[in-house]
Parts: C-alpha cells; structure tokens; sequence
C-alpha cells in the first residue's frame, strides 16, 4: 500500500490515494516538482524558515563575506560606506595608498634599470661617451669612485654600448681574459666573455645585436656561433638598446699590470658596419677618481626609470612592469610630469621602498638566505637561479632576492650562481657579528678563516659602506685584504685572523682593515676558483667576533 504523499504543506492540496494509484512513481515526482514550481507564484518564495533567516533588505540570507560594512578600520584610516558605496573621503584615502603602492613597487622592480641607468650616467661624467671610450682601473677599484660592491682585486673594464645609434656592435676580447658579461638596460642577461663564456679564456669575437635587428639570426639568451659578412662571431641579441660590457683582469704577482696591457692591446669595440675601418680604442683610468654610478634614492629615481622607458622600445618592458610604470605616470612617448599631489606621494613611496630595500638585503627573513644555520654570512644570489626563479619557475620571481641583489651589486650572469668547481667566483656577505648585531665602526671584530680555504686562484675580504654599498672610505685607500697581494700573518694551523677596527691591534697591522667610527661597515668574502669544499660546505667561514 502506498502512503498518501499529503500531509498539508507549504500550500499544497492533500491528493487521495485513489489518485497516486494510477500514476507510477515516476509521475508522482514530476507531478510533486509542478506542484513546487506552481506554488511560488502562488505564496512566494520559500519562507525564511526552510532557507534561513534573511538578511536585512534582502530576500534571501546573504553570505556576510561577501559584504561590506559601513565602518572600517585600517591602517590608512577609516573606511566609510553607504550599502558598499564608498564616501569621498574614503575614495581620496584608498586612491592615495593605491598610488603610493605603486610607487613603492616600481622603485623595488625597477631597481635594475635605474642602476644600470646611473652607472651609464656615470661612466660619461668621466669621458666615456661612446662604444671606443673604454673605461679601465688600471690601479684597481679604490674607494674613491662611488660602485656597488666593486672588488680592489681584478681589473676593472667598462664599456657602454648604444646599439641604437651604432646598431649590431663587435667586441673583440683577448686570450686570457677574465670572466666578461654583457646586461642589458635592465640588468638582464645577455652573454658572457672570457672565460665563463663560449670562448673559454681563449678570446675571440663577439657581435651584440639590437632588439630590432631584422636579420635571419636569432639567437638564444647566452648566444650562439655563426658567421656574418666571412667571419665567426659568437652572436647574442639583445633585449634594449643600451648595453653594459664589463670585464675583468687578474693580477699577476699581485699587479694589475699585465691585465692593463692585455685590455689595451687586445680589446675592440666597434660597429659591424665599421668592421673595415674601426675606431681607435680609447682607455680612460678611472683608479682613483671620484665618480658615482648609483641610482637615486629620492624622487629622481623615478626620472631616471622615465629617462630609461623613453630611449628604450617598448618590447624591453613586459605588460606588467610597463603597466606599474604608467600607472604613475612614466609612458614611453609621454612627458613624465607629476603634479603636486603625485609628486608628494612618490617622494614618500622611493623612501618606503628604499626602506624596504634595506630591510631585505639588511635583516633578510627566509632561510635559504643564509648559507648556514645560525650564521650572519649569507648568499646574494638568493635560490641559486639568475633570474631568481623559485622552484625552477613553478613558485614564480622572488621579487624580493631580485630587489636586494641590485640594491647592493651589479652584473647579472649565470656564472655567479652556478656550481662550478675550480671556475669563476663564489661570494658571501655579512653585515652581523655572532650576536646578531650589526657591526659598528668604533668596536673592534676578528674573523677567522680556518686552513685550506677554497680558493684555486685567492681570496679576498672587502669591507664596504652601508650608506653608499661602495668601498668604506678611511684612510686605507684599499678596504680589503687579499691572500695574493697583502703579507698575511698565519696561524700555526694555517687559519689567518682578519682584524676590523678603529684602529690596528698591535702586531696585527698586516692582518687590519680599518673603521670609521660612527659608521657601520659589511663584508664580502670572495673566492676565486671556489673549490668543492666550498659547495659542500665542509669549510666555512668563522663568524664575525666583537673583541675588546
């Protein structure tokens, strides 16, 4: 016997059993769903009762998170709405963070180009204005001139290439050169020289093309081997116009003489259309001369990133970092003319950012900064990759590791990050002793290095300045020391103690780099031809130690 469906509910008629017989079950529920569909028009929707209880000027329960309350508390002040319609003030307020924001984010993004931007600037404060003028520290990198993290152990060359004006350039290297890159005007990489490069030390010819170069060749990041016009070139295609080339030479007995030669004899840079006929090189010496090639940490910062975008095609800029450009106002094909307003808020957001700069490179949180647990000492080259791809891309940019790299260094090569025992150079910075606390000019510290120190060809410690991320100015023209050049003192287990302080302690003058007091000061440790001990990291540095 089937049970009448009836019992008086929501409106529906009671039917009788005699009915429900004639219809299979099937014809029951399509009869009951008419019967629903039917009684909303005639008592209209469903009561509260069976949905739940309805939010206030609606018909139906509203999921609250997805509502906006008419009150709310921030950190950029109070937010006021009628049903979800923000009031002036509030528009004015969330408008103001949204660009100072984004202010903030294109002085951390755009970092690179600005810096590499400035080191142009600065490369013809001192005479260096065209591809032939070549800049060279043929006494080394002293603390005069105003370079991020310059090292006072190799051979500076420099030379800025304008593929715009000049278009596909020839750079011939010599035999025996150290390593060479070539960035481009955001400080990505284009190839290497020298000996990380395809060349492997031997020497040979280059040819950097422009990023409207219309020819058949179209070479991978890094280059290939082709011939153009009857010759072999290793080819590479860069991104913008602007390019920076910078090489390195190693001492010889602790001299940069033969290096010196060796540039000047060896090294052309010239246009493939004057392949016939090339200008005569020209070497400026900038040891000792005082010149800045740092990015802005004011306002103008963002007039140097507009000055980029104008003389660079659109294409070096991907959608997004050209999106955040010109959402504060820098366009190519536009004047970047903010008013009053913009230009208050920009001024703010270049000093939260350069805040933030500071806080990443300076206090960085994560540990695969750190080359070892509990230790101060930590890598620039965070994640071990050269464009700071996590996780072989899958976890996407580390903005941050990008930002703290060109905050305080320049030259973007895979080289610096790779494991290559007995080649190229490993690096390792510090800016805190073994309590954590940053290191401080009037106090006095030891680091020791124990016996066997990794390095095939030397190392080296330089001690550079927080403020300028240069080479700290004292009255040691050279803040560093250096395996090969300087006479160290030996430990009888073959460990050597540098001494940092004020002044030398006594009978370790050999074994001193100065401080200035009232100034902080970090630390890189350089090793050139990093040995396997190094990246298994069965030999590490010993920490920075406060001494009376």
């Amino acid at each position: 016997m089937i049970s009448p469906v009836a019992e008086p509910c929501l409106g529906f008629a009671v039917f009788s059993h005699d009915f429900l017989q004639q219809s299979d079950i099937e014809m029951r529920y399509s009869f009951l769903a008419l019967a629903l569909f039917v009684a909303q028009f005639v008592i209209g929707p469903f009561s509260s009762t069976a949905l739940g209880q309805a939010t206030e000027g609606y018909n139906t329960e509203v999921p609250a998170e997805i509502l906006t309350p008419d009150r709310v508390e921030t950190p950029i002040g109070t937010l006021k709405f009628f049903d979800g319609l923000p009031d002036e003030k509030t528009t004015e307020l969330v408008y103001d963070y949204l660009d100072l924001n984004r202010g903030v984010q294109v002085f951390l993004n755009f970092i690179p180009a600005a810096s590499l931007e400035s080191l142009r600037v600065g490369t013809e404060s001192i005479g260096a204005l065209k591809s032939n003028q070549c800049v060279i520290l043929e006494d080394l990198m002293d603390s005069n001139p105003f370079f991020l993290t310059g090292n006072t152990d190799t051979v500076y060359v420099s030379v800025f290439m304008n593929l715009k004006t000049d278009g596909p350039t020839v750079v011939e290297i010599p035999a025996k050169c150290g390593p060479g890159t070539v960035n481009d005007a955001f400080f990505r990489f284009v190839t290497d020289m020298g000996i990380p490069g395809p060349d492997r030390g031997k020497g040979g010819k280059y040819l950097i093309l422009p990023p409207d170069d219309t020819s058949d060749l179209n070479p991978p990041v890094g280059g290939m081997e082709a011939k153009v016009d009857g010759q072999t070139y290793y080819v590479s295609k860069s991104t913008s116009y602007v390019n920076w080339l910078i090489l390195r030479g190693f001492l010889v007995d602790g001299k940069p003489d033969v290096a010196t030669q060796m540039f000047k004899q060896g090294l052309k840079v010239y246009p493939l259309s004057r392949a016939n006929n090339p200008p005569k090189m020209e070497f400026i010496n900038a040891s000792k001369k005082s010149f800045n090639t740092i990015h802005s940490n004011q306002f103008s910062f963002y007039e140097e990133i507009d000055h980029v975008i104008q003389r660079e095609p659109v294409s070096m800029l991907d959608p997004e970092l050209r999106g955040q450009a010109s959402s504060i106002g820098i366009e190519k094909g536009k004047p970047f003319a903010p008013d009053a307003r913009m230009k208050k808020i920009l001024t703010d957001s270049v000093a939260i950012g350069n805040a933030t700069a500071r806080s990443i490179w300076l206090r960085p949180r994560g540990d695969d900064v750190f080359l070892y647990p509990n230790s101060g000492w930590f890598t620039a080259f965070v994640g071990g990759d050269y464009q700071w791809l996590r996780d072989n891309g899958r976890g996407g940019r580390n903005l941050d590791a990008r930002s703290m790299f060109f905050y305080m260094a320049t030259v973007n090569t895979p080289a610096m990050a790779m494991k290559m025992v007995g080649k190229g150079s490993q690096y390792a910075l510090c800016a805190t002793d073994a309590e954590k606390q940053y290191l401080i000019g009037d106090k006095n510290y030891r680091l020791r290095l124990p016996a066997g120190v990794p390095a095939k060809d030397f190392w080296s410690v330089v001690v550079y300045d927080p403020q300028t991320r240069s080479e700290l100015q004292t009255s040691q023209p050279f803040p560093s020391k250096n395996n090969k050049r300087d006479n160290l003192q030996t430990n009888a287990d073959g460990s050597v103690d540098l001494h940092f302080g004020p002044k030398a302690p006594e009978g370790q003058e050999d074994n001193w780099i100065e401080t200035r007091p009232g100034k902080g000061w970090f630390t890189i440790l350089r090793l050139y031809g990093p040995e396997q001990s190094w990246f298994d990291k069965s030999w590490r540095p010993g920490e920075l130690q406060r001494v009376e």
